[in-house]
């Protein structure tokens, strides 16, 4: 009786602590790639609930059937050498549940590599996101436009991003819409994403990668095709320019907020695909790399942003001085 009292407050613990989470996103999907991933998590934990559950009614019904009792004092159970028909079982059972999972497993994987089904004959959305000093850059080159630390995208449209880094190697995750895809500094990595139910997304690094890994929260707006086009022209119309001299300070600093702009750094710095590097000739020819996060002091970004680099990104919605680029 004396074991079971810690025993119950370590239950009683958990169940407390859990009663406090959140809703766990990656089971809430809004696209088709987070639902198939979705369905899967929910089928391997059903299979191990039913392996779970025949291990303990078999516990059980030893526990109760040979149990020590008045009636077979003394008993000495027979001398086998084994049963080749249990070791067959027993072996079998693993390999199916195995084969099982493998098979589900390279199907989904297969799934969400590719264009979500009934989205092929359209054309997707592509956008550039690149990782440097614990923010993200998500360029439009469809559009020729830029945003810092926050992404739109227009519902019932596939979305091809090409995930990079102009440092350490880090992950794009949306969790309620697509898995996640690592971004590194010589290579792109695609992500196929559709958003079919509008709304606001948490997005996230999740890769550790240094002391700002967890200021590489944005947020993915998932917005209307008619309210995505007017988001647009807005930032078109009213974002600054970028400069190659600004976005070389953009990537030096640490920690920005929000940022909008009405051109991108491709045209001067294009992902590493197609240069098999980052930057124009001229780094090419004096060999400049990139600086390195962890050593690399805080720079200090041009005052027309109006965004001081020592502050964090701001929560959830955006601040009134940044709305009218955000399409809130």
């Amino acid at each position: 009786m004396k074991k079971r009292g810690p025993l119950f407050a370590l239950f009683l613990s958990f169940t407390l602590l859990l009663s406090g989470c959140s809703s766990i996103t990656v089971l809430d999907p809004k696209g088709p790639a987070a639902r198939t991933l979705s369905e899967t998590i929910i089928f391997s934990i059903l299979m191990m609930l039913g392996v779970l559950a025949v291990v303990y009614a078999l516990y059980i019904f030893i526990l109760v059937k040979y149990r020590a009792k008045k009636s077979n004092e003394g008993y000495v159970p027979p001398h086998e050498e084994g049963s080749k028909w249990l070791e067959i079982t027993w072996i079998t059972i693993p390999i199916i549940i195995v084969a099982i999972l493998s098979v589900v497993t390279v199907k989904t994987t297969s799934a969400v590599e590719k264009v979500p089904e009934g989205y092929e004959n359209q054309e997707p959305l592509v956008i550039y996101a690149s990782s440097s000093n614990w923010k993200w850059h998500f360029s439009y080159p469809e559009e020729g436009i830029e945003t810092v630390n926050y992404v739109n995208i227009p519902t019932h449209r596939p979305v091809e991003f090409r995930i990079y880094s102009f440092g350490p190697i880090t992950s794009l995750w949306i969790p309620q819409l697509a898995g996640q895809k690592y971004g590194m500094s010589d290579m792109v990595n695609k992500l196929n994403v559709v958003a079919d139910v509008a709304g606001s997304y948490v997005g996230k690094n999740s890769n550790f990668s240094g002391e700002g890994f967890a200021h590489m929260e944005f947020e993915t707006l998932a917005m209307s095709p008619a309210e995505y086009d007017e988001w647009v022209n807005d930032v078109k119309t009213t974002a600054p320019e970028l400069t190659e001299a600004d976005f070389k300070k953009l990537l030096n600093t640490k920690f920005v907020g929000r940022m909008s702009f009405s051109n991108n750094h491709l045209t001067f710095s294009p992902p590493p695909e197609e240069h098999g590097h980052h930057g124009t000739s001229d780094h090419q020819e004096n060999k400049t790399e990139h600086p390195d996060p962890a050593t690399e002091d805080e720079a200090e970004f041009d005052s027309e942003t109006n965004v001081d680099p020592t502050e964090p990104i701001p929560d959830f919605p955006a601040d009134e001085e940044s709305t009218n680029h955000e399409g809130h």
